[in-house]
């Protein structure tokens, strides 16, 4: 599903695509579901894009989003944006342990954050990963294995 969610340089909050044009994106704000256009001159950037970090290798954001929703028992983050550094790195700490401390910043941070509030508002399913063909599936649906039949 966060293909379909856009975080927008110089615009607060996310947007949903809603269609795409040749020279343009049409997108609707999670806040308030405004609808505006987009030019391709804009810096556009898809969730399903963004990784974070880590001193192993790079973990999707879906995946963080996913542990801090299995923190906050899928309520909205208990830290908020005025919270202190020390306080917001103890949180992502719980949540991502092994986040690089040299490449992420506490302004990282609270931008996760405030993206996972506005897709719990949006009650966006950000668990669900879409398939080659655009059709969502849950990352927790069983695979059937036909080779033992």
């Amino acid at each position: 599903m966060l293909t379909k969610i856009l975080s927008i340089s110089e615009k607060p909050g996310l947007y949903r695509l809603v269609s795409t044009g040749k020279n343009l994106n049409i997108v609707e704000s999670l806040i308030d579901g405004k609808r505006i256009p987009i030019y391709l001159t804009e810096k556009v950037i898809a969730l399903s894009d963004v990784s974070i970090y880590t001193t192993e290798s790079d973990v999707p954001l879906r995946e963080v989003l996913s542990k801090i929703k299995e923190k906050e028992n899928g309520e909205k983050a208990s830290i908020g944006k005025k919270s202190s550094s020390k306080e917001i790195f103890a949180f992502f700490e719980e949540v991502l342990p092994t986040y690089d401390k040299d490449k992420v910043y506490a302004s990282d941070v609270k931008k996760i954050i405030s993206w996972y509030n506005a897709l719990i508002d949006a009650n966006i399913d950000f668990e669900k990963i879409e398939s080659q063909n655009g059709d969502q599936e849950n990352d927790s649906s069983e695979e059937l294995d036909n080779n033992d039949k």
